[in-house]
């Protein structure tokens, strides 16, 4: 058989291949031009933007684990004003998909970001993390419940024309019901997983190794976890769904889709192995020409149960 094809148009975005960058890994970008040619990617997301400057959290704010690390880097970022000024006039000449994630304390911040992220054609899609505190609600994460969910989704879907994907935490009692929820309020697509929290001690002083006592574990460790949150989740809802957590192989990333989704995003990995994209765009391509699939579309959600 022919050459198989890793491209697809979800959302309205061409995507040259279903391997992206995740978000909080990838910095804005620039930081691994001196690996690659970033055009070889599905696409990339990038760190958080919220309206202002956030400085992040007191170190220490990483701790590695067993198959994975910790981190409560605290959304650290130079504020909306900076992005738009200093990085995004470097995605004009890029040809591949650009998310830019999306965060604030508030629905008031949200709405500042996507309301300006909306007139800039270099972005082609935004991701709303909605695993953020929302300080009017007693700092409950705006994905703790399905009702929260949908009502960010709800009023970002009147700032923007651009595809909204909401990132999902796994810290819910049931994401099937949070995702089905973001869905009917706008939603193009969902991606999961967010990390879990995780809270690491140093049992000599007998108190947390991170400054902030709690963080988001991420690594090996969670990536059954995400497997199974995206395999319920494409079985509920009609848009695309984006699988992260713990993929290090090509192999890690072939669960995701053969599990129900379309593109997959590499985070903690990147840390290990800068061109680790790379290498699993190259064995999704073997995988589908040695199973004779044509092409990556026709892999996904493939699962025989």
């Amino acid at each position: 058989m022919g050459k198989s094809t890793l491209n697809q148009t979800l959302f309205g975005v061409e995507f040259n291949n279903p391997v992206l960058a995740a978000s909080g890994t990838f910095g804005f970008g620039d930081e691994f031009t001196d690996f690659y040619d970033v055009d070889e990617l599905g696409g990339f997301v990038t760190k958080s933007v919220t309206p202002d400057l956030r400085k992040g959290n007191d170190p220490p704010r990483i701790i590695e684990t067993p198959s994975g690390m910790l981190n409560a880097i605290g959304l650290q970022n130079n504020g909306l004003e900076y992005f738009v000024k200093h990085i995004l006039p470097n995605y004009q000449s890029l040809n591949t998909a650009v998310i830019v994630n999306v965060a604030g304390r508030t629905v008031g911040d949200y709405k500042t970001v996507c309301a300006e992220l909306d007139k800039h054609d270099a972005i082609s899609a935004l991701e709303i993390n909605i695993s953020c505190p929302n300080v009017k609600e007693g700092g409950m994460a705006f994905g703790a419940s399905a009702d929260s969910a949908a009502g960010i989704t709800k009023i970002l879907r009147t700032m923007t024309d651009k595809p909204l994907i909401l990132k999902l935490s796994p810290n819910v009692t049931d994401i099937v019901e949070i995702a089905r929820a973001v869905e009917d309020a706008g939603a193009d697509a969902v991606s999961l997983i967010n990390t879990l929290t995780g809270m690491v001690i140093d049992v000599e002083s007998r108190r947390p190794m991170l400054a902030n006592v709690t963080g988001g574990l991420s690594g090996p460790a969670v990536r059954p976890v995400a497997v199974r949150m995206v395999y319920q989740v494409a079985g509920a809802v009609s848009i695309p769904v984006i699988g992260l957590g713990g993929i290090f192989c090509a192999r890690d990333a072939l669960e995701f889709i053969i599990a129900g989704a379309s593109l997959v995003q590499i985070g903690c990995g990147m840390f290990v192995k800068p061109n680790l994209p790379l290498e699993v765009i190259q064995g999704i391509g073997e995988y589908l020409e040695s199973h004779n699939f044509s092409s990556v579309s026709e892999l996904v959600g493939s699962i025989e149960t």
